[in-house]
């Protein structure tokens, strides 16, 4: 656990794993009450960044990535046993722990659609070391104290690949509660 803490410091504090992953910046002039926010460098090319010299880091940064494409965005819950163990463990206060639990609750929200090779979410990174994989996000979300103006923040989802298994088994967030609107913030914004 120490070396996830870690991991998000330096992640917090501009480190980069993935240098020789094309980068772009969003849209200059975002700003947060006239605070002016840094670009977010989002990855040009995806499938680069699942690349590793150890092919076990390979394995469950492609294998993280692919759940997240064709269960999570694509909402193919029926596929969720090819990359979730049974016990799943979910840290998310808004989704209980289980494979079970978590293709109710976040099929719920979505309709299986058209599975593509890359994410329709604005990747930043991905980062894996031992059983984890850490994928950094661009998100838009509304200021809650001026709900005309949208920013983009980071958003940091990380994941354990269980050793045996080759299954996610666990999963955590900085997600607080979703509230009477049932949804994350900025999910208006999702693709």
């Amino acid at each position: 656990m120490r070396q996830i803490v870690v991991v998000l410091l330096m992640c917090a504090a501009g480190a980069s794993w993935a240098a020789d992953a094309p980068v772009t910046p969003p849209p200059p002039g975002m700003s947060v009450n006239g605070k002016a926010l840094a670009p977010l460098p989002v990855a040009k090319d995806q499938l680069a960044l699942l690349k590793s010299s150890d092919p076990k880091l390979a394995r469950n940064k492609k294998h993280v990535f692919d759940f997240w494409r064709i269960v999570y965005e694509g909402g193919h819950m029926e596929r969720a046993p090819e990359f979730m163990a049974p016990e799943y463990i979910q840290h998310n206060p808004n989704v209980e722990s289980g494979r079970d639990a978590f293709m109710r609750t976040i099929g719920a929200s979505r309709k299986p659609r058209e599975v593509k090779p890359t994410s329709s979410f604005p990747i930043i990174d991905i980062i894996a070391e031992r059983d984890i994989v850490m994928v950094m996000w661009a998100r838009k979300v509304r200021d809650r104290e001026h709900p005309e103006q949208i920013y983009e923040m980071t958003w940091f989802d990380v994941f354990r690949v269980d050793s045996k298994s080759g299954l996610i088994a666990e999963h955590w967030d900085s997600s607080e509660r979703w509230g009477t609107a049932g949804r994350p913030p900025g999910a208006e914004f999702f693709p």
